[in-house]
């Protein structure tokens, strides 16, 4: 009986094997335990396993020969989520492989269905990196520097990973407390038009909350509109509307990494446990990938990005016109002519002095094709010996000659736009 056990996990690992690819099973060792263990919440609230990491618990059960415990961690994946199908793929799996060797994931499936197999694949392998690359509690996001005080949470999308990531704001930092699996576009990322079925990369906040009663099925238990397109998008063209966080139809839990029209989607469990965090102007993220770092490492990247903020706001109150222009790229320069660069050198000129306070700043991170983005948005009080005003500023920088250079600079006060550059 053991021998005939050990030969069918044989089967199956090697199976999985063929599933997971440069993944490697051996990483599998430390999931019981990640997968076991709850989270402790800000409010001291806990939440036990989900369907996720009772997979993990099936998948690291099948590592360890105890074939029998996979079958009933499976099983209770299947309890909680029915419509669960890559739990029943693999329990399907389990129960076949007991006859004869299986090449495959889903090779207890009727053939015939090849395309949604490979769908199955890749997301089995996206939720199964989250328990192998989870990151550690002394790990924050290189993409989430800086938390103004009434931004109590922010949400990160890492479409790479297929992961959307809650954090808290503590202190000015972003302390990690819930991930979900999420899906993306079916072109995937880079949204340029409508209908492309991509989904766009930036920084962006939540609108508006739409109610389920509102929606279609589609939407499931409801949808966070989200401010696509935003100043960034509109200046390099890129058209398109109504990009949504929401949930899915009420027979679905699961689907492919990339199966949207270019919308962020979670499944209805975990959107409504999400809705609890959320309100209209939470910012959310949307990365190509995110940078995990030490604290150490974390605080220099904020230091040097508040250093840059810092010495803008001298040199604007210096009226230093050449010394101030350098923080700006060439192409923002010569997108907005050289009459905005002559007025501003005889608007500084004509002061006698300019005061310049910037306070309540959030700093975002973002990659986009192979090119680090930041944006910087904070309250900014301006004075001088003939004009005064406050607003809400934000400004895109790109490094250009390995420097930060403001790419875009504007209000987001409504309808006042950005005065500061003519004056």
């Amino acid at each position: 009986m053991e021998d005939r056990r050990g030969t069918l996990s044989q089967v199956v690992v090697s199976m999985l094997r063929n599933l997971w690819l440069a993944v490697g099973l051996c990483l599998l060792a430390g999931l019981a335990g990640a997968a076991e263990r709850p989270v402790q919440l800000a409010d001291n609230s806990r939440y036990l396993p989900s369907p996720d990491a009772l997979i993990a618990q099936t998948l690291e059960a099948i590592r360890a020969s105890r074939l029998d415990d996979a079958l009933k961690e499976v099983d209770k994946a299947i309890a909680i989520r029915p419509d669960f199908k890559l739990a029943h793929l693999i329990k399907g799996d389990l129960l076949l492989a007991r006859t004869k060797p299986l090449p495959t994931l889903g090779a207890a499936t009727a053939r015939g269905a090849e395309q949604p197999l490979s769908d199955l694949r890749e997301e089995a392998r996206l939720r199964l990196l989250r328990y192998l690359e989870q990151p550690g509690a002394d790990l924050l996001p290189k993409n989430i520097l800086q938390l103004a005080a009434d931004q109590k949470y922010v949400l990160l999308a890492d479409t790479s990973r297929a992961r959307l990531y809650l954090f808290e704001n503590v202190n000015g930092e972003p302390r990690l407390r819930r991930d979900y699996y999420l899906t993306i576009g079916r072109n995937g990322t880079d949204k340029r038009s409508e209908g492309d079925k991509r989904t766009p990369i930036g920084a962006y906040t939540i609108t508006s909350q739409l109610p389920r009663d509102k929606l279609g099925d589609l939407y499931g238990d409801g949808a966070f509109p989200i401010s696509y397109p935003n100043e960034w998008d509109q200046m390099q063209g890129r058209g398109g509307h109504g990009i949504w966080l929401h949930g899915t139809p009420s027979n679905t839990y699961n689907r492919a990494p990339r199966a949207s029209d270019g919308c962020l989607v979670l499944t209805n469990p975990d959107l409504n446990e999400l809705r609890q965090w959320m309100k209209p102007g939470t910012p959310i993220v949307i990365s190509e990938r995110v940078d995990w770092l030490e604290r150490k490492t974390w605080s220099e990247h904020r230091q040097a990005m508040l250093d840059r903020l810092a010495q803008w706001r001298t040199d604007w109150e210096s009226r230093d016109a050449e010394q101030f222009l350098r923080h700006y790229s060439n192409g923002f320069l010569q997108g907005a002519g050289k009459g905005w660069a002559d007025s501003k050198r005889r608007n500084l000129t004509d002061k006698a002095w300019i005061r310049v306070a910037l306070s309540d700043t959030n700093l975002y991170l973002y990659r986009y094709n192979n090119e680090d983005l930041a944006v910087a948005g904070f309250q900014q009080d301006y004075a001088s010996d003939k004009f005064s005003d406050a607003s809400r500023k934000r400004l895109y920088l790109r490094q250009e000659n390995n420097e930060w250079r403001i790419a875009l600079e504007k209000s987001i006060d409504g309808e006042k736009r950005v005065a500061a550059l003519t004056r």
